[in-house]
């Protein structure tokens, strides 16, 4: 990895960091409100949702394939993400040289992009509106497991 430019390493470092924080923390959070065990079920069952924003409710038939393609949006998503800061820090330094405070706050920003635009936009089936505490939690997910991570390793390839 030591002859990759440093914009591929953190962009490639970034989306599995932050992809399999945000990840663990999604399936965690499935397993105490369910109680499903084993832990993989719950693994296949957060896979196959992210996976139903393309191909809607079927995702949850669809075995292994599904599972695969859920996991292969969640971290193409959270390589995006980070390769957007990445881009960004370029031109504003301020993301790298306040890089907790830009981190947390890029973190609010991923989180109302995913949960206005994308969400909405997608074939996920809605059981109801989120709560205004369980919104704050999965910011809060957002801003620690995606936002940070990816500011900090933005940062560690910026100098």
């Amino acid at each position: 990895m030591n002859s990759l430019p440093n914009s591929l390493k953190a962009t490639i470092l970034g989306g599995l960091i932050a992809g399999t924080l945000d990840m663990t923390t999604a399936c965690v959070q499935v397993w105490l409100r369910s109680g499903v065990t084993p832990f993989l079920d719950v693994v296949v069952r957060v896979s196959q949702f992210i996976a139903s924003g393309a191909i809607g409710p079927e995702a949850f038939n669809g075995g292994k394939k599904t599972v695969a393609l859920g996991l292969a949006f969640h971290y193409l998503i959270a390589t995006v993400a980070t390769l957007v800061f990445y881009l960004a820090s370029r031109k504003l330094r301020l993301l790298v040289n306040w890089f907790i405070v830009m981190g947390l706050l890029y973190g609010v920003l991923v989180y109302l992009f995913m949960n206005f635009v994308v969400v909405p936009s997608s074939k996920i089936v809605q059981r109801a509106t989120p709560t205004l505490s369980a919104r704050l939690i999965a910011m809060l997910i957002i801003m620690f497991c995606i936002g940070l991570p990816i500011s900090l390793i933005v940062r560690r390839f910026s100098k």
